[in-house]
């Protein structure tokens, strides 16, 4: 999905919510879900998406160009600042 796309999508979520279709949970779920599907697919220029699977801010998804990166991404964000980079394990999307 590309930008264009998913700023499509999350409008048509929010024009529901605004016209009384959609109530304030289902909007978020829809736009939660555009954006999940936007990182999934995001690959850009010499980035990509990466998931954070261990260590602080589990869960967590960052854009960088190589895992690396992407771990000291995740290590700066993450409310931990503790950890150092070596102690975060990252995956791409």
């Amino acid at each position: 999905m590309d930008r264009i796309s998913a700023l499509r999508n999350v409008e048509d979520a929010i024009r529901a919510f605004e016209d009384g279709d959609a109530d304030l949970a289902d909007t978020e779920r829809r736009v939660a879900t555009v954006l999940r599907t936007y990182a999934t697919e995001f690959e850009a220029d010499d980035r990509r998406a990466y998931q954070v699977v261990d260590g602080p801010g589990e869960g967590r998804v960052v854009v960088a160009g190589d895992s690396a990166a992407a771990r000291e991404r995740a290590v700066a964000l993450a409310e931990d600042e503790a950890a150092a980079p070596d102690e975060v394990r990252v995956e791409p999307l």
